[in-house]
């Protein structure tokens, strides 16, 4: 039996300090990460310091907003609307977690290429998510 996406509300992000270049980027459709310019490794969720060798030299990178889907799992039940979260392998090498939508959820399988794409939450920031390419 088919799930398809159905549109949902998202809740705002809890913002932490430096924060804003991402949602900034992310509002005009670019998915950003953060590259430590001192071991040349990306890393997400942004923060302030390189989680491989904690050098604060760090400096935005535009993804390609490409990559696979690793796991994921759908939840039907305890929620007025059915919805996909899991993992995306990016091409760039990292993971990341995030919501599958426009698709039909019984039809996502691990290795599916997948694209970023945004959606507002309820104040209007943009959040990536991804659906099949």
């Amino acid at each position: 039996m088919a799930t398809p996406y159905q549109e949902r509300k998202y809740r705002d992000p809890s913002l932490n300090p430096g924060d804003a270049p991402y949602f900034e980027a992310a509002g005009q459709g670019k998915l950003m990460l953060k590259k430590c310019k001192d071991c040349g490794k990306v890393h997400h969720y942004p923060r302030a310091i390189c989680p491989h060798c904690f050098s604060q030299n760090l400096e935005w990178v535009q993804a390609k907003g490409t990559g696979e889907i690793y796991t994921y799992s759908v939840t039907r039940r305890g929620t007025p609307t059915p919805f996909a979260i899991g993992y995306v392998k990016l091409d760039e090498g990292i993971s990341m977690l995030t919501n599958f939508i426009n698709c039909d959820l019984d039809t996502l399988k691990c290795g599916q290429k997948v694209k970023v794409c945004f959606v507002k939450s309820e104040n209007g920031t943009a959040l990536p998510m991804f659906e099949p390419a």
